[in-house]
């Protein structure tokens, strides 16, 4: 059943996105037309890139003005009080959630700070890149809740990480060839959809939990009443001692970091971003559409291909399995593995156009798999580390974003990260109830979708107000 629910969840999330796709395109080709006829006086794109940075120009009628960036002065006041809250509260959700909190970090960081969009984006990065880090690292010694594994899934991250990055680079360059409006209204469709997803998700296993709960209280009722007659007729040290010794017989919760990690599915990642990375660089400071800047881009695809298709041939023949998903790891059809790497590249596709973390697909995505949410949750943030450092690492080498914004916006993502996965974790043991990750991540999904949405209006209406070009874009009308 799981297996069924999460193919039809693919199709659902591709049918919106294609349909968008449709939509804009139906829509752009006639506005393009018209707004050429009217002789716009200039044009500009705020390219929001997910790890790659390149420096666009506006151009105006007159000649061309060089992009500059808006870096505030670091003093304390309200604005950074205001920002640190809503980013804490961000960097707390998004990492419980997987889904990194993009979408809450770039419209703060654009509207209250007061960076510029690019810089925004940067910052951005940096602040998921801290949330991560920290969950990874608080997730490295746990372990499966209900299995003996640890709760990052390995093999699952190995299937879907090097899609995701190959994904992204995609994504770079559909960002410049789209126009702000057609990414906006991607990114309203995109996000109602997996957040109404992951809502009802929730409500099914807050249901599924209600039933559980019951139903060990009748148990627990049960074994209350037999112990109490079992006591009337047994003498000291009999049964009663073994049957009170066994709720401390229970599995470990945390473990060495050592014995926890699968060294070799982390090599074959770090090995994927380490290559990946070096070619972005490579093209990062090569002319836009050279055969240098393609050949770069095209090497990509066969080491990313490669880690995936290793890892998807391993699961068909019953080498390896998803063991967090049950029994459904066990049997996978070729559409099936086909599909779910489609949905890795789309993730990092979508990721790459918004500037967002990948996790805003793969934490749904998980869940409709059949994957527990503190496991889904776990691994989703885990690939998305991957990404997000490369970002970090490119932005910086461009020179992006300031740094001592970005190592105070870093270190309040961190300490978010640890407080929110500390303080969901105790609740979850609390209260029984991991369905409130489901719903950490449908309300941070849907805040992204409110904030972003608002702001890629609110920035289209300026455009429409200025008549400025609104068509698509040749990406190699841009320079390095």
């Amino acid at each position: 059943m799981a297996g069924i629910r999460s193919k039809r969840w693919c199709f659902i999330l591709l049918g919106a996105i294609l349909s968008s796709f449709l939509l804009v395109a139906s829509i752009c080709v006639p506005a393009e037309t018209r707004l050429k006829q009217k002789g716009s006086s200039y044009k500009t794109e705020d390219v929001e890139f997910h790890h790659v940075m390149r420096a666009l120009n506006f151009f105006y009628q007159k000649g061309r003005v060089g992009y500059k960036h808006i870096w505030p002065e670091m003093r304390f006041g309200w604005k950074i009080v205001l920002g640190s809250i809503i980013g804490f509260f961000g960097a707390a959700c998004g990492s419980v959630g997987g889904v990194g909190g993009g979408g809450i970090f770039v419209p703060m960081l654009t509207l209250i700070i007061g960076f510029d969009a690019k810089s925004s984006t940067a910052l951005s990065k940096c602040m998921i890149t801290g949330a991560a880090a920290a969950t990874v690292y608080y997730n490295l010694k746990l372990r499966h809740p209900t299995l003996e594994l640890p709760i990052i899934d390995y093999d699952l991250a190995l299937l879907f990480q090097p899609m995701l990055v190959l994904g992204i680079s995609l994504g770079v360059a559909l960002n410049v060839i789209f126009a702000d409006w057609t990414i906006t209204i991607l990114l309203i469709i995109l996000f109602i959809v997996t957040s109404s997803k992951a809502f009802f998700k929730g409500v099914e296993t807050w249901k599924k939990e209600t039933k559980l709960k019951k139903e060990a209280t009748r148990h627990l009722e049960f074994v209350e009443d037999t112990t109490e007659e079992v006591e009337d007729k047994t003498p000291p040290g009999g049964p009663i001692s073994a049957v009170r010794a066994e709720p401390n017989q229970s599995k470990k919760e945390k473990v060495s970091i050592v014995e926890n990690v699968y060294w070799k599915e982390l090599g074959l990642l770090v090995a994927v971003w380490l290559i990946i990375l070096s070619l972005q660089i490579g093209k990062n400071y090569s002319t836009t559409c050279s055969v240098k800047y393609w050949v770069l881009n095209i090497l990509q695809i066969p080491v990313a291909v490669g880690v995936t298709a290793y890892e998807a041939v391993s699961l068909y023949k019953g080498r390896r399995k998803i063991a967090s998903m049950g029994e459904a790891s066990t049997n996978w059809r070729v559409r099936q593995l086909v599909l779910y790497c489609a949905i890795g590249v789309l993730a990092g596709i979508v990721g790459g156009m918004l500037g967002l973390g990948g996790g805003f697909i793969l934490g749904p995505l998980f869940l409709e798999m059949g994957v527990p949410p503190q496991v889904s949750s776990a691994t989703a943030t885990f690939a998305m580390t991957f990404s997000a450092s490369m970002s970090v690492i490119e932005y910086y080498l461009l020179k992006r974003f300031p740094v001592p914004y970005a190592l105070y916006f870093f270190a309040v993502a961190i300490v978010a990260a640890f407080v929110g996965q500390h303080v969901v974790r105790k609740l979850i043991s609390i209260l029984g109830r991991a369905s409130l990750i489901i719903f950490i991540l449908a309300f941070t999904i849907f805040v992204s979708a409110l904030l972003l949405g608002g702001v890629g209006i609110a920035r289209m209406i300026k455009k429409i107000e200025r008549k400025e070009y609104m068509g698509f874009e040749n990406i190699c009308s841009y320079g390095a």
